[in-house]
């Protein structure tokens, strides 16, 4: 069961930017997991709108591949620049449906 992680953030100090954005991948990577967007270009279609300076949505193959990501050792100083210089949100999600009506998720 894939897992998503979705990161939604507001920077407020950019120096970590430069370091994170050029590392942290090859360690998300390690994990079996991909960046599937990361971006600035927010649009909000509906509610209330955000200040968030960008979002990133990442797919990894299993939670424990996501926790893996998560607690790795040298994530960590970069995770500890990004909640200094940032408001971060993460959320994780799974490929469920809770409805269980889409034929190609899994009923959740």
């Amino acid at each position: 069961m894939s897992v998503f992680l979705i990161a939604d953030i507001k920077v407020t100090h950019d120096q970590w930017i430069p370091e994170y954005a050029t590392n942290v991948h090859r360690i998300v990577e390690r994990h079996g997991g991909k960046y599937l967007s990361r971006s600035g270009n927010i649009t909000t279609l509906e509610g209330t709108e955000k200040d968030s300076t960008l979002v990133a949505i990442l797919q990894f193959p299993t939670k424990e591949a996501l926790a893996g990501f998560a607690n790795d050792p040298e994530y960590q100083p970069y995770g500890e620049s990004r909640k200094a210089g940032s408001v971060s949100n993460f959320y994780m999600i799974d490929d469920t449906d809770i409805a269980g009506e889409i034929p190609y998720l899994i009923p959740g």
